[in-house]
Formats: C-alpha cells, structure tokens, sequence
C-alpha cells in the first residue's frame, strides 16, 4: 500500500504546483464609463466609453446597461478622516 500512497501524494503535489490561469482585467482604468451586456453564454463588461450618453448610444437596443467604473483612474478618491467642511462667516 505504500507505493499507493506515494502516488497519490504525488499526484496531489503537482496538482497544488498545476498553475492556474489568470483572469483578464474587467475593468479599464483609462475609461470613466463601462458597458454591460447579458447573453445566454454569459455576461460581458467592456470599458471604453468617456460618457454615459455615448455609453447609452451603444447600449441601445440590446440587452445591456451602462455603469460607472468603479476603477477609473481619474475619479476622485472620497474624503479621508482628515477632511474638514469650514462654515462660512455669517
């Protein structure tokens, strides 16, 4: 039974050390505005677009939507715990 179980360990082994294949960036982080699209093979995200209204032009007719890109590099990052709103004088 020993000669099993090295077999099996080996086998395990190369499976762990097997590598896996990386996912492709959803996300764009050049464009503010993405497309989603749903069909029966899955759905897809695609950034390229620098406008909802352009974005919308695309989408139109087909069973998708626009979102913002929660990546895009440009957005503007939320205030921290530091950030302090002065009142004006009154």
């Amino acid at each position: 039974m020993k000669p099993l179980h090295a077999l099996i360990g080996a086998i395990a082994l190369t499976m762990l050390g097997a590598p896996v294949p990386a996912q492709a960036q959803t996300y764009d982080p050049n464009y503010p505005v993405c497309l989603q699209t749903y069909g029966i093979g899955g759905d897809s995200i695609g950034c390229g677009y620098t406008s909802l209204a352009q974005c919308a032009q695309s989408a139109s007719g087909r069973s998708a939507q626009c979102i913002v890109n929660p990546y895009f590099a440009g957005a503007r990052a939320p205030a921290g715990a530091n950030y302090r709103r002065h009142r004006g004088a009154y």
